[in-house]
């Protein structure tokens, strides 16, 4: 090999080691534009998608329900903790059929009835912790079900309509229609009475009532657990021919907040310390709680499709109760 060669070929290795060393240094480089975007946390990535996490499983048990907006409810939400939803789904034909068993003369077997349906049609959730359905206030529930009905029969296929008597309308000249859908849109709410406002407690979701002689009075609307729970004492002293006090069950409910934990002993010591209020304390908190009663009203306010003028129809459940989710009318589906 000539020495000219040899020369040759030490170039051609000096030269593919610069490019070498320039390849390398610029792999090594940070990228300017790369180093101003930030490096993707690929594992945080894979954490926010997996199955486990618990905004991932919220959204899959959510599939299939609907959300409520809680200011829609009697109650507006005021009673509510922030994190509190309520979702629901259609009923089943299974659990429609349930529902169709239960005997409308024994109230206890409606109740239960109303309460097996929101059991399986709804999911309460406070953020990604799942609730109870007895978290749900008691003057809240007809809502409730009547929205999963509205939901179940949500083309039309099964309406409720009340009939208008003729003289509804509180124009004497006109001839008002002779029926109105019964749905939640046309529902009228209760309301607190004004004066205890001021009285609204944001923090504990109540009303904190200050008395000259007995302190501040916390009260609210009770909760579908808090019924419930008294429902099973009232129960138990009638098996065993025990007596239990009206008056004092009349307002037990809106002096207790949580259903958790509460037993029957726990009623009944409470019914045993009003024994030491006197009259005029007892005739207060049974005014406040006269006062404080939310819910549905017993009739439904509309506009007359006549004159405009406003008609008052009695709420009623024509074909019972069971009419909710039974169709009460088949002719229309026969040939």
């Amino acid at each position: 090999m000539s020495k000219e060669h040899e020369e040759n070929i030490k170039k051609e290795f000096e030269k593919a080691e610069k490019a070498e060393a320039v390849q390398v240094e610029a792999t090594e480089k940070p990228n300017p534009v790369v180093k101003e975007l930030g490096k993707v946390d690929t594992r945080r990535q894979m954490d926010h998608t997996s199955p486990d996490d618990p905004e991932i499983k919220r959204l899959n048990a959510m599939v299939g329900y609907t959300r409520l907006d809680l200011n829609s409810f009697p109650s507006r939400g005021k009673f509510y903790r922030d994190d509190f939803e309520v979702h629901i789904r259609p009923a089943k034909v299974a659990e429609i059929r349930n529902f169709s068993t239960i005997d409308e003369a024994n109230l206890r077997e409606v109740d239960e009835g109303l309460n097996n349906l929101v059991i399986s049609c709804s999911k309460v959730m406070y953020g990604t912790q799942r609730g109870s359905y007895k978290d749900i206030l008691e003057e809240d529930r007809i809502y409730l079900i009547l929205s999963i009905r509205e939901l179940t029969f949500k083309t039309g296929e099964h309406t409720l309509m009340m009939p208008v008597s003729g003289n509804s309308c509180k124009s004497s000249m006109c001839k008002s229609q002779e029926a109105v859908e019964l749905r939640t849109s046309n529902l009228q709410f209760n309301s607190v009475v004004e004066k205890f406002e001021k009285y609204y407690d944001e923090g504990d979701r109540c009303y904190s009532i200050a008395t000259k002689n007995y302190g501040v009075i916390q009260m609210a609307p009770p909760t579908i657990g808090i019924m419930r729970a008294i429902t099973d004492y009232i129960r138990d002293r009638e098996e065993n021919n025990k007596n239990w006090d009206k008056s004092t069950l009349a307002i037990l409910p809106y002096l207790q907040r949580e259903w958790r934990g509460w037993t029957e002993k726990d009623i009944f010591a409470k019914i045993t310390s009003f024994q030491g209020w006197d009259s005029t304390k007892y005739t207060i908190v049974y005014r406040l709680a006269e006062d404080m009663k939310i819910g549905v009203k017993p009739e439904m306010v509309f506009p007359c499709k006549s004159c405009s003028e406003e008609v008052t129809v009695p709420l009623t459940f024509p074909g019972g109760i069971k009419a909710l989710f039974l169709i009460p009318d088949i002719s229309t589906e026969l040939l």
